[in-house]
């Protein structure tokens, strides 16, 4: 959304939130504009649902204890207005219309510019001499970044209308769809609208209205949201065999590092109208108990899951619905002592600063209808919200949830104990004299818990705005109870010098010397013993000492398999393992990895944890169908 507010206000806003999703700035010291302007540009006129933004040119941005953004002006405004409009309408695959003027502030010239988003059938905007994808850019919170084939994918879906749910799987016939999948739709439906007209319809014709079939020359094929829906369990594991929900029991609070511990887990596989009950009932049935009394009931006591069944619903619900199909990794649900987790391949296509609005960008639009008319799921684009509502309703933290383009992955989290419990009332009381809003003792409860908070999670865990959340985070380092790591929109924050450390978590008392020093806030590079050659096991030393320096990527990748099953490991552990820079470790080897579902991360919770590390992801021992 573009801003009416004068430039003066916004530099304000710039100097209490940082940069948002919404607002940029940039310093123009010369008489030319650099190309970050028009990717900035690009990504704004691309991003759904955003409704543009405001770049401002010719602010300086300076570091001390926080970013602090002045007006250092620019020095020929008029040619740099006529430029940029000229490129604007010349640089792109379509011209694009910007409104662009300069403000006084300070004494200096402010170039602002205010950028539409574009229509839907004018996207992807994308740099000419690049071509598509790789000069094509979304804007993700406060930054640029290229878009990917499956941002493409659903530009060009809102183009055609045709979704990837609705392929053809070539290897599929009709012997695929499993007859009870069928009939159990047929039910649930008949439960929401008994006369609904298509249960008077034959099965194939039912499908086909449903985009679960395709009729071609007479012959029925079989979609992706076909299968998905009400495949076989055997012809799901024969042709998409990602499309399994892997539920992982951990003892304590964090990942179990020991490489000959047996992983409590079960792969649940088959068609989403059979299979997703049987997901929410593993959930529930493990949870925690709470008693009730039911007064209507004569003073007769009974038991409810922590979580509300509604939110386990709905959370399920989003992490079948919404996944990624073309991604070739399992969803994961992890249960550890203190939390559940709920990781989801294929990030959000909504906008994680959005993600309460209502209204949906759906990845897989058939599979969505199906859930929506069987009452699976709650009206369209409400889930989130739903979630935050019956959590707070129950006493409960609010969800956080984390979106990853670099992993593409989307992860929620839900914290098990009730806010506030008793230990909870006690553990605060070292905080008397600080006179904290709820707000900021829920974010440093998840401190606690998870060692580690930034905006986002803030947002998502007390449900203010990103500048309500930037405020009371410099409120609770400005008091010493956290500290802040990072800078801009990496800012995170970690516990402070008056976080009382004997009261952590003491699950995290028996995890070992490095994950001990994470959760207290030791973060840097020589803050924490890092893993050396001379840890290892005596196989995994020689491999490494045998890898030249130019690394083979394959037994590079077996190699960093092999360590991060030994135990979690960090970008930095690996690099100086490898002898390699952690960028080149995390840009040639981890991303990939985590995409491809061979690791996982420690801290799927904040997917920035500063002492985030990685882990080889378990493959389930039984139990699954």
């Amino acid at each position: 959304m573009i801003s009416s507010k004068p430039v003066a206000a916004l530099i304000t806003e710039l100097n209490e939130s940082d940069e948002t999703e919404h607002l940029e700035a940039k310093e123009c010291g010369t008489d030319t504009v650099g190309k970050t302007v028009y990717e900035t540009i690009c990504a704004l006129s691309n991003e759904p649902e955003l409704g543009g933004g405001t770049i401002l040119l010719g602010i300086e941005k300076e570091f001390a204890l926080f970013p602090l953004y002045r007006a250092s002006g620019v020095n020929n405004p008029d040619k740099l207005q006529s430029d940029i409009s000229s490129a604007c309408a010349t640089m792109f695959n379509i011209p694009i219309m910007i409104d662009i003027s300069v403000e006084k502030y300070a004494n200096s010239n402010i170039i602002r510019i205010d950028v539409p988003e574009l229509q839907r059938n004018q996207k992807p905007l994308y740099f000419k001499n690049q071509g598509l994808p790789r000069g094509a850019y979304r804007r993700c919170g406060p930054t640029d970044v290229r878009c990917t084939d499956e941002d493409l994918f659903a530009f060009f879906q809102n183009k055609t209308s045709e979704a990837y749910d609705t392929s053809l799987l070539e290897e599929a016939t009709w012997d695929d769809i499993d007859p009870n999948a069928v009939s159990a739709y047929r039910r649930a439906r008949a439960e929401v609208n008994k006369i609904a007209e298509e249960l008077n319809w034959p099965d194939d014709d039912m499908l086909h209205a449903l985009g679960a079939v395709k009729k071609v020359n007479g012959a029925i094929r079989i979609t992706v949201a076909g299968l998905v829906l009400f495949g076989r369990a055997s012809s799901l594991r024969r042709l998409m065999p990602s499309h399994r929900v892997d539920y992982v029991r951990v003892p304590g609070t964090q990942w179990v590092s020991d490489p000959d511990y047996v992983f409590d887990s079960v792969d649940i596989r088959g068609p989403l109208v059979l299979v997703v009950p049987r997901i929410i009932s593993a959930i529930v049935d493990d949870l925690p108990k709470s008693s009730k009394i039911e007064e209507s009931g004569g003073g007769k006591r009974s038991e409810m899951p922590i979580i509300p069944y509604r939110v386990v619903r709905e959370a399920v619900v989003n992490l079948v619905m919404h996944r990624s199909y073309q991604v070739s990794h399992p969803a994961q649900i992890v249960r550890y002592s203190n939390r559940l987790v709920l990781k989801n391949p294929g990030y959000s296509l909504k906008s994680q600063d959005r993600l309460d609005e209502s209204g949906s960008a759906i990845r897989n639009p058939h599979i969505a209808e199906v859930l929506h008319e069987t009452r699976f799921a709650e009206t369209k684009g409400s889930g989130i919200r739903v979630m935050k509502q019956k959590m707070a309703q129950s006493g409960l933290s609010a969800p956080t949830f984390d979106s990853n383009r670099d992993s593409d992955e989307f992860t929620a989290t839900f914290l098990l104990h009730h806010f506030m419990s008793e230990g909870d009332w006690s553990w605060l009381s070292h905080f008397k004299e600080f006179e904290l809003s709820e707000e900021q003792t829920r974010a440093l409860i998840f401190v606690r818990e998870v060692g580690a908070i930034d905006n986002s999670s803030y947002r998502s865990l007390t449900q203010v705005d990103t500048l309500t959340a930037s405020k009371q985070l410099r409120a609770l380092r400005s008091q010493d109870l956290l500290a802040d790591k990072g800078s801009g929109a990496r800012t995170y924050y970690v516990p402070g010098p008056k976080f009382p450390a004997d009261n952590m978590d003491a699950a995290s008392a028996k995890m070992d010397g490095s994950m001990d020093a994470n959760r207290r806030g030791v973060y840097s590079k020589g803050g924490a013993r890092m893993a050396s050659i001379a840890d290892l096991p005596v196989a995994l030393r020689l491999r490494i000492q045998s890898l030249g320096k130019r690394l083979q990527p394959d037994e590079a990748m077996d190699v960093v398999r092999a360590l991060c099953e030994w135990r979690p490991l960090s970008a930095e552990e690996l690099g100086s393992l490898l002898g390699k820079t952690p960028a080149y470790v995390s840009q040639k080897y981890l991303y990939g990895m985590v995409r491809q579902g061979e690791l996982s991360y420690l801290f799927p919770e904040m997917v920035k944890h500063p002492g985030q590390k990685y882990h080889r992801t378990p493959k389930p021992d039984g139990g699954g169908d």
